[in-house]
């Protein structure tokens, strides 16, 4: 089966997510009868994301379009959480950008085309809510050209096609259309991938490879290693080397290999070239680390991720009300769970507290710190937390502080 392996790419609140439900609902990915047909921003299934309406996390899924299988990889569309975008968009060999037709590109859309950029991967521009009162869907096109031209730094990069989109309706147009109430549907977009993404490099007669670029658990099965196999094949029962770079951490036996159906993980019996698909049986694997034949203990750069901007004091809690509102209150079970965040949360950066008890978190931004002290509230984890500060950098004598473009 063809494979086309392509990243949803936008600033937040640009209806990307909306975009990819009506691409897994008319691809038939789910029955008539089940209830994700009759759902919402059906990849946002953490709790925190349906509750603010936002892509937190970077999630893969797949539909089947005329025998082609598209690995669709759902990116956040926030700047506190670039870190997703950063470790996820290597698997992708080219990038669906949606730009809102009214808002026109922000700086997120700014943000994740250079990514794009940096791995070369070919666009195609979704000018998305082109129904909105305020749509003003040429000007936007104008806009976003100008953007390409000024990121842009191969002339490749300019070769880019434009699609006019009503995502929560699930119709796009190559053109925009005189009545919006005419029927559509979103086969244009998907001719569009098939023609413009091209298809993975396969590299099928050499030995194993691939990255690892996303973990998943499971009190089953244990951890998942997702990533994109760049080259051979794998089955259950071979044994794997686990290298960072060119350092050997360790050999291990694959027991179980799934790729992706829909939104649900399907064993196989051996994977494809080019294909994203995840593996079980290596217990401390990492973001970043590769997973190759023992023949080839090469491995690939490790992924480079943006600085973070703000930090924060994290200890438990020594209040005498302490114990009243959590489960988990020690300097241990905080450490633990803390650590185990960093696994996959790998845009955070945390250290022991020079000073004394607790720890300095850092991350991308104030609402990148405050999911993670949310998510650990909600599961039962007191603690105390210090004020945000801005992490100031000291080059060429001058102090430098972090800054962000508005409009």
């Amino acid at each position: 089966m063809d494979i086309r392996n392509v990243a949803i790419i936008a600033h937040v609140d640009h209806g990307k997510t909306t975009l990819v439900d009506g691409m897994l609902k008319q691809t038939h990915t789910f029955r008539e009868n089940q209830a994700e047909m009759q759902e919402t921003t059906i990849l946002d299934r953490n709790v925190l994301e349906r509750e603010k309406g936002i892509t937190i996390l970077a999630k893969n899924t797949s539909v089947v379009y005329k025998d082609t299988k598209i690995n669709i990889i759902d990116t956040p569309g926030h700047a506190d959480f670039s870190g997703e975008v950063e470790r996820v968009i290597s698997m992708a060999d080219g990038a669906i950008l949606v730009i809102d037709a009214a808002e026109g590109p922000l700086p997120q859309t700014q943000f994740v085309l250079q990514q794009a950029f940096e791995h070369n991967l070919k666009i195609i521009v979704v000018i998305n809510k082109i129904d909105r009162k305020d749509a003003r869907a040429q000007e936007v096109l104008s806009e976003t050209e100008e953007l390409f031209l000024r990121l842009a730094n191969k002339e490749e990069h300019l070769d880019f096609s434009v699609l006019y989109a009503i995502g929560r309706e699930g119709k796009a147009w190559r053109n925009v259309p005189a009545n919006w109430e005419e029927d559509a549907d979103l086969s244009i977009l998907f001719e569009e991938i098939i023609k413009i993404i091209p298809a993975p490099q396969i590299q099928e007669n050499k030995s194993f490879k691939m990255q690892i670029t996303t973990l998943d658990f499971d009190s089953y099965k244990g951890t998942y290693a997702i990533g994109k196999v760049s080259r051979g094949t794998i089955k259950p029962g071979k044994v794997i080397a686990q290298v960072m770079e060119d350092k050997l951490i360790g050999t291990f036996t694959v027991q179980q290999v799934f790729t992706s159906q829909g939104l649900v993980r399907v064993e196989v019996a051996e994977s494809q070239p080019g294909d994203i698909i995840a593996l079980t049986g290596i217990p401390d694997v990492e973001i970043g680390q590769t997973i190759t034949d023992p023949t080839d203990l090469s491995g690939y750069p490790a992924i480079k991720l943006g600085e973070p901007t703000l930090k924060i004091y994290v200890a438990p809690n020594t209040s005498p009300f302490s114990g009243r509102e959590g489960k988990f209150c020690t300097a241990r079970q905080l450490e633990e769970r803390l650590w185990q965040e960093k696994k996959t949360n790998i845009g955070l950066r945390i250290e022991v507290n020079p000073d004394g008890q607790g720890f300095i978190v850092a991350g991308r931004g104030e609402l990148h710190l405050a999911v993670l002290i949310e998510n650990l509230r909600r599961e039962s984890y007191e603690m105390q937390v210090g004020r945000p500060q801005v992490i100031l950098q000291i080059k060429d004598g001058k102090t430098l502080e972090p800054c962000e473009e508005v409009r």
